[in-house]
């Protein structure tokens, strides 16, 4: 995601759905700094609203870190595939994960960083609903606050806005 100043959700250019769009958007959060992870979910949430997704089309799942977050993305991947499998129209059309990892004084930052981008990554490659990686990987708590509704905006509404378009787009190929 690139920087959008001073989006907070508000500003942001929120697509349309596409109507063949009808299903779930997962949003999955880390508890790990839960000031800027909450903030973000709800800056996620609120654009999905806001695009007119049903409130109980948004299911909100919450992991302990960021790592698990790779896990509980796949659950929600298959759960995806199994309903599309059953011709269930209640599939997942995106999922959104949101994380906060901020550096210290240890490679425990690298670590984390490297398996949820790596993770995120392979299970967009091999997954049914596209994965949106909402994880801020910053240096320290200022920049964190300034990316989850701060100066710079809020990620979390502009990983809404890619799951939309990554919805419309998987929509249309379909």
């Amino acid at each position: 995601m690139s920087t959008i100043l001073n989006t907070n959700g508000s500003s942001v250019q929120i697509p349309e759905i596409d109507k063949k769009v009808a299903g779930n958007f997962y949003i999955i959060t880390a508890d790990w700094n839960p000031k800027i992870t909450h903030a973000l979910r709800d800056g996620a949430a609120g654009v999905l609203r806001r695009a007119g997704i049903a409130k109980d089309k948004i299911r909100h799942i919450s992991v302990p870190g960021t790592v698990e977050l790779v896990n509980a993305a796949a659950l929600a991947g298959k759960i995806s595939k199994d309903r599309a499998a059953s011709g269930s129209p209640d599939a997942t059309e995106a999922i959104i994960v949101i994380g906060c990892v901020i550096r210290g004084d240890t490679p425990h930052f690298d670590y984390v960083c490297m398996v949820a981008a790596q993770g995120m990554a392979q299970l967009n490659a091999n997954g049914e609903a596209p994965v949106i990686f909402g994880v801020l990987t910053v240096d320290n708590l200022q920049q964190a606050l300034d990316r989850a509704g701060g100066s710079l905006g809020n990620k979390g509404s502009e990983a809404a806005v890619a799951a939309i378009e990554m919805a419309n787009l998987h929509a249309t190929l379909k």
